[in-house]
């Protein structure tokens, strides 16, 4: 089982966990639940949105069929306006690889999180393990105890046949 700060994290706290090795691609979520045999709604991705004032920004942890709804973004954390950064500006303001952004690597780090409200129905959730091609299934009260983050509605459903390239 692949170790690193993340599971090594959760399993400090004795939060239930499965970890998946994947390959160390940047996979997007649709292929990721492609492989692992479960609905892409019960794959989240983490975007990075980027705040038009100075500010920390914000980590977008949406269903991997759908996109970041930057309006309602905006007004989950009483922002005029918010935009999604360039790939290379989301790694730099995370140190993280996009395609292994994780919430859960950026605990304490001062980012807003923001879970899609769907997440409510499932008892787990799959996101980014903190690296290109570790996947961790956890239970969603898990990850809302542990980033603190605030439950909205901050998604819009994909545009058929789109790309899956938000990181």
């Amino acid at each position: 089982m692949p170790t690193n700060n993340i599971t090594r994290m959760l399993d400090s706290h004795k939060i239930p966990y499965t970890a998946f090795e994947l390959e160390i691609a940047k996979l997007g979520a649709q292929e990721t639940a492609r492989r692992l045999g479960v609905p892409v709604e019960q794959v989240f991705k983490t975007i990075v949105i980027v705040r038009e004032k100075p500010g920390k920004p914000i980590l977008a942890v949406i269903p991997g069929n759908s996109q970041a709804n930057l309006k309602a973004i905006a007004t989950a954390v009483n922002e005029k306006k918010v935009r999604l950064p360039t790939q290379r500006e989301a790694e730099q303001l995370t140190g993280l690889q996009s395609g292994g952004i994780s919430p859960l690597a950026l605990i304490n780090k001062g980012f807003v999180v923001l879970l899609h409200q769907s997440a409510a129905q499932f008892e787990q959730i799959h996101i980014s393990g903190g690296q290109r091609g570790l996947n961790i299934r956890l239970p969603v009260s898990a990850l809302i105890d542990l980033t603190r983050c605030r439950s909205a509605d901050i998604a819009s459903p994909l545009p058929e046949l789109a790309g899956d390239d938000e990181f």
